[in-house]
């Protein structure tokens, strides 16, 4: 596999692509068409047999593949990372690092109750409003604990953003344009002022808004047009 680019990332979000940027790596974004079932097929999944995106293929390191979105952000870390500008280095900080990217991706935090109230509010055949209802409060459960730490200090991890900050950047935009931003009188800026405060100064970086403008431009070229993906707007 002849490349470039010193990445190949297979992906349909923002999430790996913000901290591409944030360590100055580059790379070649390679979308997949999920409804014509491209994440199954087998050219796909000889390099992630989940099936999922997204999967970073390392052409500099042997092809090397990683898949699940934080396990590819540790890897890049540990391995480009090499300032530590968005990771840590003492042990008790990087487990500190690696708690909340478990929390982030985990079943009882963030990703997939975002992930979740987004499918019955945009694909679910009927319309569920129980179920809807159920992901949108647990959506305002983990902005209130987000919003106790967050109220105390800058940043997750020590006193700088790091990837465990990162991970959230992209899930937060989803989540609040597509999942709480019409629940009853939700308002980030009064409700979560800390969240808000975070949030907005994740989005004012230059690797979130570099990562962001390539994402709406592949997107925007994507199988001529024919392959929609959800929008994510910055604000």
């Amino acid at each position: 596999m002849s490349h470039g680019k010193h990445f190949t990332l297979y992906t349909n979000e923002l999430k790996v692509a913000v901290v591409l940027e944030a360590f100055g790596l580059t790379y070649e974004t390679v979308t997949l068409d999920f409804s014509k079932q491209e994440q199954k097929s087998p050219q796909y999944t000889r390099y992630n047999p989940n099936g999922r995106i997204p999967t970073l293929i390392d052409h500099k390191n042997g092809d090397f593949v990683v898949w699940e979105s934080n396990a590819i952000l540790v890897y890049l870390a540990d391995n480009y990372d090499t300032d530590h500008k968005f990771s840590v280095v003492e042990p008790d900080e990087k487990i500190t690092q690696l708690q909340w990217l478990f929390f982030q991706a985990s079943v009882k935090g963030k990703h997939p109750y975002y992930g979740q109230g987004g499918w019955f509010r945009r694909s679910h055949p009927e319309k569920v409003p129980s179920a809807l209802e159920r992901y949108q409060k647990e959506a305002l459960r983990i902005l209130s604990m987000l919003e106790s730490v967050l109220s105390k200090q800058e940043w997750l991890v020590r006193n700088k953003c790091t990837i465990a900050d990162l991970s959230f950047v992209a899930w937060n935009i989803a989540g609040f344009a597509l999942l709480i931003h019409d629940y009853k009188e939700f308002n980030l800026e009064k409700d979560f002022p800390a969240v808000h405060r975070w949030h907005t100064a994740m989005l004012t970086m230059e690797p979130v808004r570099e990562a962001h403008a390539k994402y709406h431009a592949i997107i925007a070229r994507a199988a001529d047009g024919e392959y929609k993906c959800p929008s994510r707007r910055l604000a």
